[in-house]
């Protein structure tokens, strides 16, 4: 189906109710719905936004285009919840109900301020010639979960120097002063980001361009996030328009890091070492962070990306976010593990260890379409070996190990319908270690797998028809393994 733009632009209310009747039973009816992941009812989910804990309970917004799976009129749908996994449903969060945001409530963050969360936000306008012109809004939310936006924009111009792709504000508190970083593009069109600084989250300073050492960097940076973790500073940001360069930066557009100093807010520096990704699979992009109650960093990231047409299309929805990740620092490196209140959801246990030696093995209960599992390979001398999973006669994906590159590696060429495979059906990250443990999260139409604890992340949709549940266990050489599993309901 083509969209032409006034059908992207229809709000909700304007939609016939036999019209979200029959597109809810479309989406209900697809064989693709996850089972543990956040999920739009209709239509198409993209970045998560204001990801944050108030009133006692976890706050994660989400762009939401309601009437099809395309980017079209952008709202804030809430979701909360008391333990990172179980996610309540509250609805609607921020409507583009006013001039300041008329084509789109776009990306942004949230923060506590004097018993209230504070939704800091780009409103999205278009003019008579479709020219873009963003605005940083303000919304507020009390404990009763109702949200009141400001009437005026509190960030209403740019600066001089920099075009309308100015976007996604990601606000913290340094002393008694908030900060905020915004994603943005030159006048010359390549990407950085920039400082603004508030005493009270209503009145903006513009502070200046972050200083980094990337130079031609892409032509935008969205969805930046900066926070300090182990006394060091971490900038995630999403550069579009990098060029791919030996196993990296192979997807449409890219989401990573540099990490460094902490960030000098006066002088705007921040010493920093190279880019990382933060994942190495085909389905990540506009990660956002928070700081637990206990203390911990914890990263939500959606599990899709821009410009890509996806097999649910056709059912009417489109896209999941990740599962919530505990970020740390290791070897300079930024790590990601699935945070441990996932393991509620755990159910009956299956275990089995073995030799494998020029084989693939399967096991009894070892199969499913909803799972977790963990697989340990140790004392190999094998040229390859690894896990298939939501396999059939034809259907697989394949996650292994290549002793002889030292690489992970993800392929998805046969994993059910395809997607994007312009840009390619294998994705690689290179890992030199004596053991190699995949912690992996399957669901209907997706799969995370943590390697090594979180010293590589690959997080991918996969669209394998129902009865392709087989998980197989091989090795092309001799290696031993053991496996823990735990069905999901």
């Amino acid at each position: 189906m083509i969209w032409t733009t006034e059908q992207r632009y229809r709000r909700i209310e304007d939609a016939r109710p036999d019209e979200v009747t029959q597109l809810k039973e479309k989406v209900k009816a697809c064989k693709w719905r996850q089972t543990f992941h956040i999920q739009p009812e209709t239509g198409l989910l993209n970045d998560p936004n204001g990801f944050s804990y108030y009133n006692g309970e976890y706050h994660l917004f989400y762009q939401w285009f309601p009437l099809g799976p395309v980017h079209g009129l952008k709202y804030w749908y809430h979701t909360k919840s008391k333990d990172l996994v179980h996610w309540e449903n509250v609805g609607v969060g921020i409507e583009p109900s006013s001039y300041f945001d008329s084509h789109g409530a776009y990306s942004g963050s949230a923060i506590e301020h004097e018993g209230k969360l504070y939704l800091l936000y780009t409103g999205n306008t278009r003019d008579e010639n479709w020219l873009r012109h963003p605005y940083q809004c303000l919304a507020i939310m009390n404990e009763q979960n109702e949200i009141q936006k400001l009437e005026h924009p509190v960030i209403a111009s740019i600066p001089n120097g920099y075009t309308d792709h100015y976007r996604d504000p990601k606000v913290w508190k340094e002393g008694s002063l908030f900060y905020a970083v915004i994603g943005a593009q030159r006048e010359s069109k390549d990407g950085c980001a920039v400082l603004y600084r508030s005493s009270d989250l209503l009145n903006w300073q513009f502070q200046g361009e972050l200083s980094t050492n990337l130079k031609d960097f892409g032509y935008m940076w969205e969805c930046p996030d900066y926070f300090e973790l182990d006394e060091q500073g971490v900038l995630l940001f999403c550069p579009q328009g990098i060029m791919p360069k030996e196993d990296n930066f192979h997807n449409i557009y890219q989401s990573g890091y540099i990490l460094g100093n902490k960030l000098d807010v006066n002088n705007l520096s921040m010493p920093h070492g190279s880019f990382h990704e933060l994942d190495k699979g085909f389905d990540f992009y506009a990660p956002q962070t928070i700081q637990a109650p206990d203390g911990r960093r914890i990263l939500v990231g959606w599990m899709g990306l821009p410009d890509i047409e996806y097999p649910t299309d056709n059912s009417g929805w489109a896209h999941c976010l990740t599962l919530p990740r505990e970020l740390s620092i290791r070897n300079g490196k930024l790590i990601q593990q699935p945070v441990k209140e996932l393991e509620s959801l755990r159910g009956e246990q299956q275990n089995v260890e073995d030799l494998l030696n020029h084989d693939k093995k399967v096991y009894d209960a070892f199969s499913g379409t909803a799972f977790e599992m963990i697989c340990h390979f140790e004392n190999y001398d094998a040229e390859e070996f690894g896990i298939e999973f939501r396999a059939g006669e034809i259907e697989k994906t394949i996650i292994k190990y290549d002793a002889a590159e030292r690489k992970v590696v993800l392929d998805r060429t046969l994993s059910g319908e395809s997607v994007a495979e312009d840009y390619g059906t294998v994705r690689k990250g290179y890992l030199k270690a004596q053991k190699i443990k995949f912690h992996m999260y399957v669901d209907t139409s997706s799969v995370e797998i943590f390697v090594n604890d979180g010293e590589e992340v690959f997080t991918s949709r996969i669209f394998p028809n129902s009865d392709s549940q087989d998980i197989r266990f091989f090795s092309n050489g001799k290696t031993r393994f053991n496996a823990t599993k735990w069905d999901y309901q």
